[in-house]
């Protein structure tokens, strides 16, 4: 069995596609995923599973629309990519506040990413850069109101979910 890391998109958002994590544990349960563990309420989720991470996300994605109505994002992720993205950190002073600091998990790498548009965004006080299949903001101000952060999905061309610093170090702490 290997250990893997689900990224859920957009789930227990503002009361909108609701999935409380004790039926996200027994749905990944019901899929063979073994030794489940979930983090904060927006949808990560540490496993050890047998199953191909491409068909397991789009097997969960189908589940979740078949119990819940709804059928999010998930990222399926190698704790080795999650770890060799953290160590890629462009931001390491950053860490000190880890709210500040996210990292948006790509599907696939850009092939032609607009990032003269999220320069033209930027605030003064945020940075980002694009490394592969990561893109990191470091927004000291925070993201509710950021428009660059609004527009990094689009910029990109490809499917994300970003996660605050904090939640990253959470999740590579439980794959040890």
């Amino acid at each position: 069995m290997k250990t893997r890391i689900a990224l859920f998109r957009g789930i227990n958002v503002v009361g909108r596609n609701t999935l409380p994590m004790k039926e996200l544990v027994a749905l990944l349960g019901e899929l063979g995923c073994k030794d489940v563990r979930t983090y904060i309420q927006s949808g990560n989720a540490v496993f050890r599973t047998v199953a191909d991470s491409a068909g397991l996300g789009r097997r969960i994605t189908a589940e979740i629309g078949r119990q819940f109505g709804f059928e999010p994002q998930v990222l399926i992720l190698d704790p080795r990519d999650v770890a060799a993205i953290a160590a890629a950190n462009p931001y390491p002073a950053a860490t000190k506040n880890p709210k500040s600091l996210h990292v948006y998990f790509l599907a696939a790498r850009p092939a032609n990413p607009d990032l003269a548009a999220l320069e033209a965004a930027r605030t003064p006080s945020e940075s980002f850069q694009l490394r592969d299949r990561a893109f990191y903001l470091h927004a000291p101000d925070g993201i509710g109101r950021s428009k660059l952060a609004a527009r990094v999905e689009t910029a990109m061309g490809v499917p994300a979910t970003a996660r605050n610093w904090r939640t990253v170090c959470q999740l590579l702490e439980w794959v040890g």
